[in-house]
This record gives structure tokens, sequence and C-alpha cells, in this order.
């Protein structure tokens, strides 16, 4: 199935660019906010971060990055193009099965990141952040990972670079894909479930929260822990730092890219969000058209109501871990010390939210909306009976906003152009979809009390008091 634009081409139903066309430089949309996301902070002192208080904890390039709110590009080393082309440009995919499926007459679009075997889009910062480490001359990194993406890419990505891996992987996704854990140990990372007996801030969390089965806080608090503490190392994050957004942004420059060489200009965009990496890379270009005042896009954040962070948080300076040795961000919060219940969109199991994000939708430049798990999984199911690919949990809350923005077009006849972001595979998440076939699967959101004792660990300070 094919369709025709305006200059009367035939649309394909997968849009791929030439080497050539890969983006040669990332786009930091920092740069065009006229308000910029607040910066970091001491949480001895309360004042913004330094560099110099950084370099202990992150390598020295990444840092920078960090903390550039101004330049706009920055040039995507030689050696990391490299890499990226095993695997990308990655296909924009016209998703025609599914709109047929649906009967609407939206178009829906889909940037699917899933082609290579980390399975998901982390490869993408995975790549420059090891590059970064060993060009510093370190012996290797630690890191946190939820459903196991991330340490899935980063475990190949230090391969690549011939760097140690130390993988501290939250407890209920250790259990839940130990496929995944493998993987990370073929390409040599050690996987540790958090939170564990191995580091102080470990034993500490499980004195307080016996029984506890984790979450990224807690696993971000032991991967900290590792690193300044251990010689020639350093802590590199998958997700809500500005430098991951920056990275990712090459989605959505080759989306860009991609739409514009047949005159697609899409109405709608939609990106599932945990801590933000998948998300801001996609909007990335499209969000500096609209705070330079050039194009106007609706942006659609999807969350999972287990954990509702945009929908349902403070916005406030929060720490990002759960054992407090991390800055503080200013972000959309539930509280570090709120424990998200074990479903299985673990890479969405993040109790805080990108800077950059939280900010964008303070000013109201972004929408957010959250999805009960089974819905979610309906979503799933119907994605891969018709377009063929079994997605990921994470993925599969922006394709429920598709689905649910493409039957509002059916409802009003609007022929809008629908964009998501399908993230990655669902092979190594089997569990999830074994427990949704028999039904077993249940839905579970947090009620206000369980809130309200998150939003009790938010330090509270002159300016920070919660409300």
């Amino acid at each position: 199935m094919t369709a025709m634009n305006e200059k009367n081409e035939m649309i394909p139903n997968k849009i791929y660019l030439s080497e050539d066309e890969m983006p040669k430089q990332y786009y930091n949309v920092r740069a065009d906010m006229k308000v910029k996301p607040a910066p970091l902070l001491n949480p001895g002192t309360h004042k913004p971060m330094t560099k110099e208080d950084l370099l202990p904890v992150f390598c020295s390039e990444l840092v920078d990055q960090e903390l550039d709110d101004e330049t706009p590009y920055f040039d995507i080393p030689e050696k990391v193009q490299e890499l990226y082309r095993t695997y990308r440009p990655s296909p924009l995919v016209r998703a025609y099965r599914l709109e047929e499926a649906l009967g609407t007459p939206a178009h829906i679009y889909y940037k699917f990141e899933g082609n290579n075997t980390s399975g998901s889009h982390k490869l993408n910062s995975a790549v420059p952040q090891a590059y970064y480490a060993k060009k510093q001359g370190l012996k290797g990194v630690t890191t946190e990972t939820g459903a196991g993406q991330w340490g899935t890419a980063l475990s190949m990505a230090c391969s690549f670079m011939d760097l140690d891996c130390k993988v501290f992987m939250v407890k209920v996704s250790y259990e839940q894909k130990p496929f995944r854990r493998e993987v990370m140990r073929t390409y040599g990372a050690s996987v540790t479930p958090s939170p564990s007996e191995t580091t102080e801030v470990g034993r500490r969390i499980l004195a307080a929260h016996p029984g506890t089965t984790g979450s990224l806080g807690c696993a971000i608090s032991e991967a900290v822990e590792v690193a300044t503490s251990s010689e020639g190392y350093r802590y590199v994050l998958g997700s809500v730092l500005n430098q991951v957004l920056l990275h990712q942004s090459v989605i959505g420059l080759e989306t860009k890219t991609a739409l514009d060489k047949y005159g697609i200009k899409p109405d709608i965009i939609i990106g599932c969000a945990g801590g933000g990496s998948n998300l801001g890379g996609l909007i990335a270009p499209f969000m500096g058209q609209k705070l330079r005042g050039e194009e106007d896009y609706r942006f659609i954040a999807v969350e999972p109501a287990s954990c509702p962070s945009f929908t349902r948080g403070k916005y406030m300076y929060d720490f990002c871990d759960t054992g407090m040795v991390c800055p503080l961000a200013k972000m959309y919060t539930l509280g570090h010390d709120f424990i998200p219940s074990p479903n299985h969109a673990g890479g969405l199991r993040f109790h805080g939210m990108s800077s950059i994000l939280s900010e964008l939708y303070h000013q109201g430049l972004m929408e957010a909306r959250s999805y009960e798990q089974t819905n979610v999984f309906k979503a799933a199911e119907f994605f891969a009976r018709t377009e063929g690919i079994l997605p990921a949990p994470e993925s599969s809350h922006a394709i429920r906003g598709a689905i649910d923005e493409a039957l509002k077009c059916k409802e009003s006849g609007e022929e809008k152009n629908i964009l998501f972001g399908l993230t990655g595979t669902g092979y190594f998440d089997l569990v999830a979809y074994q427990q949704f076939n028999d039904g077993t699967m249940t839905d579970y959101i947090p009620t206000d009390e369980d809130l309200a004792a998150g939003f009790a660990s938010i330090p509270q300070f002159p300016g920070n008091e919660l409300r």
C-alpha cells in the first residue's frame, strides 16, 4: 500500500535515508529555549553545580555538554558516526496496515529504533558516552538500567571501546527479564540486581524498604557510589540528563529529514516518557521550530499510570536517586522515595522527568497523559497483529496514544499526520506478554496517599516548599 503526496510522489511504506543524510551534529534544544531548564543544584549548598563539582562523577566532555545551554549544535565525533553507521539511519515507517485496521483518515508514521542488538534507541547515547570515557583514558563506567535496554546498549558500546561496564539492574526487571541480563553479560558487563548488599547505599535502602523490588532511583544511587569510589571509573546515565537528550536528537533529526523529503509535516508528535530520552530526542528539531516561531506542532508525552511523573507529579527540585547521592534537579517528580509498582514498563519506572522536558511542559508547550498497563498491552497486541513488529512495553504507551488520536480523527473526519516513536522491540518482554495473554496482568494506579508519601521525601528549602 502506498499514498501520494502533494507533489504526486508515492510515499513508500518505509522511508530510508542514505548514510550521507545522517546527522553530523547533535541539536541542543536548550539553545532555543527562552526560559532555560533550571540548573542542577549542589544538595549541600543549594547552589548551581559547576564543572568541578561534576567531574568526579561524569566524563569531562560530557559535563561540558550537560552544562551548555547556549551552543545549538555539537559535532558528532567521527568514531561515533562510524559506529552509528552499523545500525543507522533507522527507518521511518508509514503504518498503512494500522491505519486500515483502524479505519482512520489519519496518516500514521513511526520512527523505528529497534533495529539493533540492544533492541532500542538507547545505543544512540551509549556509543558517545563510551567514546568520551575511552578518550579520557578511563578503565570503565558504571550505570543503572530499568527494563534493560540501556544496560544492554551500554554493554555493547563498552565492548566496542574495550571498557569495563558495571550495571545495576532494577531487581524486578533482573528477575522478569533474565535474557536481557544475559545479553549484557555476553557483551562483558557485570550485572547486579538493585538494591543490593554490595554497596552502602544499597544496604541502607534494603533496611528502609525490606523486600523492595527496586527502582531506577535505587539503581542510580548504587552505580554512582561505585563510580565515585573506584579509581578510573565514571558514572553514565541513559536518560534524564541534558547530555542524553542531546545525543538522542539524532532520532528527531533523521525523522525530520525523512519527512521533509516527501513534504510531510506532522500535526501530532507522540512519545513514551519515563526519564525523557526518547521523547526528547524525537521532538528536538520540531520543538526547536516551535520555539523559534517557524512551525507549530502538538506534542504528547505518554507515561504509565503507575508512575505518573508528569500528570500527577510536583514541579520541584528533587534528588534523581533514592540514596540522595546525586545533585538536585528541578523536574516533575513523585519524590525520590517513591517506589513504583513492579509493572512491565520497566524503562518508564523513574520518579522524575528530564529538566528540559519538565520546563517545556511547565510552559504549556507539551501535553501529557497516562495509561494503565492492560490498556497499553491491548494497543501493543493490535500493533503487532497489523504492523508485524512486537513492540516493547515502553514503546506501546506511544502506540496507545497514537491509536487514540487516530480514532479521534476517525470521529471527526480530519486527515492529520500523526508521528510517534517506536523506541524498541519487545522480544525480551515475553513474560509480560504471557501475563497479558493469560489474563493475569493487573493494573495499579497509586492513590493520593501513596503519592503523598513520595512527595514527603522531596527536600524542603527556601523556594522549594511543597505546595
